[in-house]
């Protein structure tokens, strides 16, 4: 159980810093880029969505399915249990910082 709790640690951190540095990108791409009313922005925006699903979701579910294929239910069960429970832990950390910090 403990390995699967770190693994599941660092999965749902490497999630954690990927929302990051695409709520970064979108915070400072209208600086960057200008306002763009075109057909590429909005295809662009859309790659960009399917990109972070596949990443987030190989990072989140992709060792639960392996490990279920493997007829390891109960560790796949844990370890998207464990996911989900560190994910909850980083929104609520960061939910307390903007509340604590008033942070804009």
């Amino acid at each position: 159980m403990k390995e699967i709790c770190l693994k599941s640690f660092w999965y749902s951190l490497g999630v954690a810093v990927w929302i990051s540095l695409v709520a970064s990108f979108m915070q400072k791409a209208n600086d960057w880029f200008g306002k763009q009313d075109s057909i590429i922005s909005v295809v662009a925006i859309l790659l960009l969505f399917s990109m972070s699903a596949l990443i987030v979701g190989g990072l989140l579910v992709g060792k639960p399915i392996f490990l279920y294929i493997d007829n390891k239910k109960k560790e796949a069960v844990e370890m998207l249990l464990a996911n989900v429970g560190w994910l909850l832990l980083f929104f609520l950390t960061a939910i307390s910082f903007l509340a604590v910090t008033n942070y804009n």
